[in-house]
C-alpha cells in the first residue's frame, strides 16, 4: 500500500470555524503574537496567555470536523495515510484519521513547566492557575510557542522521506520548520497543493485552488488514478 503523507495547516480547519492568525480577520488582528504565543509572554503575563488558550479551547469544543477532515478518512482504505498537522486542534482525530502527528502541540493538552515530558489531557475547556503536574509545578498549554524547538520535526521529516504521494492542505508554507518539509519529498513523488489562495512553492506541484472541503473531494478523484 502506497504511503500518502498530508501536511495540513490553518486553512484545513477554517471551514470548521477555527479562526486563523494570518487572515485579514485573524487572531493577529486582535493579539500580537509576542503577547500570547512566546515563552516571554508566559513569563510576563501568564494570565493573558492562559485566557487566550482557554478561549481557543472553548471554541474548539464547539467546532466539528469539516468535509476536508472527513474526506481524508476514506483514503485510509486506499493508502497508508499519515497526517502531519501544524494545527493544535483535534479535528483530524475526531473525523476518524488514525495517524496524526502534531508539530505545534495540542490545544486539549497541558504540560508541566518543569518537565516537558509530563503531558496531561485537559478535562473541558479551562486550564487554571493551581493546576499542577505530579512534581508540583504549574501546568502550561501544551503548545510549541514561537522561539521554542519543534520536538516532532525529525519524526515528520522521516515520514515525509517515505512518502509515495505528498499533499499540502491549507498552509501558507511560511512557518518554519514545517514549511521545509516539502524539501524532504523524494524526487519524482507526486505533490498536490490544496489552497484557494496562491502559495509560493519552489517545486513541481499539482495545484487545486479550492478550500479544504471541496479540494479534498477533487484530490480523491486524482489520487484514484494513481492506484
Amino acid at each position: 500500500m502506497k504511503k500518502l503523507v498530508v501536511l495540513s495547516g490553518a486553512g484545513m480547519s477554517q471551514e470548521s470555524g477555527i479562526r486563523t492568525f494570518r487572515d485579514s480577520d485573524g487572531l493577529w488582528e486582535e493579539y500580537n503574537v509576542s503577547e500570547v504565543a512566546t515563552p516571554q509572554a508566559w513569563a510576563k503575563n501568564p494570565e493573558l496567555v492562559m485566557r487566550f488558550y482557554n478561549d481557543r479551547r472553548k471554541q474548539l469544543l464547539e467546532s466539528k470536523p469539516n468535509a476536508g477532515h472527513i474526506g481524508l478518512v476514506p483514503l485510509e482504505k486506499l493508502f497508508d495515510v499519515h497526517i502531519i498537522t501544524q494545527n493544535i486542534d483535534d479535528l483530524h482525530e475526531r473525523a476518524g484519521s488514525t495517524h496524526v502527528l502534531h508539530l505545534h502541540g495540542e490545544l486539549k493538552k497541558a504540560r508541566s513547566t518543569v518537565d516537558e515530558t509530563l503531558i496531561y489531557d485537559i478535562d473541558g475547556w479551562e486550564l487554571k492557575f493551581g493546576d499542577l503536574c505530579e512534581k508540583g509545578s504549574q501546568l502550561r498549554p501544551h503548545i510549541v510557542w514561537f522561539g521554542e524547538a519543534v520536538p516532532a520535526i525529525e519524526e515528520a521529516m522521516a515520514i515525509v522521506q517515505r512518502a509515495d504521494v505528498f499533499v499540502v492542505i491549507g498552509t501558507s508554507m511560511n512557518v518554519y520548520p514545517a514549511a521545509g518539509l516539502i524539501n524532504y519529498v523524494r524526487k519524482g513523488v507526486p505533490i498536490f497543493l490544496i489552497d484557494p489562495k496562491p502559495v509560493e512553492v519552489f517545486t513541481d506541484v499539482t495545484v487545486i485552488s479550492e478550500k479544504a472541503g471541496k479540494g479534498v473531494a477533487i484530490l480523491t478523484k486524482k489520487l484514484e488514478k494513481l492506484l
